[in-house]
C-alpha cells in the first residue's frame, strides 16, 4: 500500500524565490539579441526548464553555438545577481520540510539548474535534504520525469510513495508522468494552470502532514 515516504521539492519558486534574479537575468540576455521578453514569457517559455531550452524557446534562429553563448551569457548574469541580492527563502516551505524529517520522510531537491548547490549554500538549507540534484546530472529536462525519477532512486523509494511540490506547468506534468502524487504551488493566483497536481494551494502554510498524507 501506497504511503507518503519521499517528499521531492523543486527549487526554484517552492523553496526559494528565485524568479526575479532568474527574470532579470533572461531579460537582460534576450534585450542583447533584441527581444522583448515580458513575465508572461517568463512564465510560458522558460519556467522551471534547462537553460538552453529556455533559451531556444526564445531564440529558435540561433544555432546550437550561438545558443550556448546566450544559456551561459544568462547564467553570468543569474550569478551576478544572486552573489549581489541574495535569495529569498519561502519559509513555509522550509518549516514543513522540518516537520517532514522529524517524522522521518526522506528528503530531496532537485532543480532543472546547476546552480542548486550553490543557491542551498547561500540560503544554508543544504542539511535539510538527503539527496541534492542538479541539472548537469540529466539529459531530459522537464515534462520529462527523469530528474523525479533520479529523486526517487536515490532516496530508495518507489513513485508510489513520492510526493512531489512544484509551481511550473512542466514541473507537475513531469511528477504526473513519474507516477508521483503532486503539491502544485500556485504562486501567480492562477490554480487552474497547476490543474494535473493532486492538490493546489497558494502556498505552503496552507497545508500539514495528515493532509498530504490523505493524498495516499
Amino acid at each position: 500500500m501506497a504511503d507518503l515516504r519521499g517528499a521531492i521539492f523543486d527549487l526554484d519558486g517552492v523553496i526559494v524565490n528565485t524568479v526575479p534574479l532568474h527574470f532579470k537575468a533572461w531579460q537582460r540576455m534576450f534585450s542583447e539579441y533584441g527581444k522583448e521578453f515580458t513575465f508572461q514569457d517568463y512564465k510560458e517559455k522558460v519556467d522551471g526548464i534547462p537553460r538552453l531550452s529556455g533559451a531556444k524557446a526564445v531564440l529558435p534562429d540561433l544555432d546550437e553555438e550561438e545558443l550556448v553563448r546566450a544559456a551561459e551569457k544568462k547564467q553570468r548574469y543569474f550569478l551576478e545577481l544572486l552573489h549581489k541580492e541574495g535569495v529569498e527563502i519561502y519559509h513555509s516551505t522550509v518549516d514543513l520540510i522540518k516537520a517532514l524529517r522529524a517524522a522521518g520522510v526522506k528528503r530531496a531537491v532537485v532543480s532543472s539548474s546547476r546552480n542548486c548547490p550553490y543557491i542551498l549554500q547561500r540560503a544554508s538549507l543544504s542539511d535539510l535534504f538527503d539527496v541534492i540534484i542538479g541539472g548537469g546530472e540529466i539529459v531530459r529536462g522537464k515534462p520529462h520525469p527523469d530528474i523525479f525519477l533520479l529523486a526517487a532512486e536515490r532516496i530508495a523509494e518507489g513513485p508510489e510513495n513520492c510526493l512531489v511540490f512544484e509551481d511550473a506547468v512542466l514541473g507537475v506534468e513531469a511528477a504526473k508522468a513519474a507516477g508521483m502524487k503532486c503539491v502544485g504551488i500556485d504562486r501567480y493566483q492562477n490554480p487552474q494552470r497547476l490543474s494535473q497536481a493532486d492538490i493546489v494551494v497558494e502556498d505552503l502554510d496552507k497545508i500539514n502532514l495528515d493532509k498530504l498524507r490523505s493524498l495516499f
